[in-house]
């Protein structure tokens, strides 16, 4: 991303520098500028809210971002199944049949194999078709990208 910044500026004819690092200690952007630059994160879907600052104009030489980073927002991936009961959201009912986090960097291959299976009965007494989707904590669908996803469920009589 600084790189990215860096050629922008001298693309639109600007001299100076301007560097994003992160201070590891508190999980807060740094943001330094120099010859008199100004950053304005005050614009509507700017990013500072995931570089962890408030909407507002910065002009020290110096500044940390108010609030840690928040580049990561999916702390889990639901896999959600419309023909299944018995599962639970945060006490709330919810077609969840599986949960995780994905322990690879963005834009990594994700590969989860559950460690303990778990049954939950089936709604249906027939099943013609299954509805899945894949989920955030917050219930939001997770934008894959065209990326073709495999998931396979096993099903057993009770």
């Amino acid at each position: 991303m600084v790189s990215y910044t860096q050629q922008k500026i001298k693309q639109n004819g600007h001299a100076g520098n301007l560097t994003i690092s992160e201070n590891t200690n508190t999980l807060k952007a740094v943001l330094i500028l120099e010859n008199n630059y100004y950053v304005d994160f005050r614009p509507d879907h700017s990013v500072c809210s995931l570089l962890g600052f408030n909407h507002a104009e910065y002009t020290s030489d110096y500044q940390e971002s108010e609030n840690p980073v928040n580049i990561l927002s999916v702390n889990s991936v639901l896999v959600n199944i419309d023909i299944i009961s018995g599962s639970y959201l945060n006490g709330q009912r919810n077609p969840t049949i599986y949960s995780f986090f994905p322990a690879v960097s963005p834009g990594y291959k994700i590969i989860n194999t559950p460690a303990n299976l778990v049954y939950l009965p089936i709604t249906l007494d027939a099943i013609y078709s299954i509805e899945t989707s894949l989920t955030d904590q917050n219930g939001q669908q997770l934008n894959l990208r065209g990326v073709n996803v495999t998931i396979r469920f096993h099903v057993r009589e009770i």
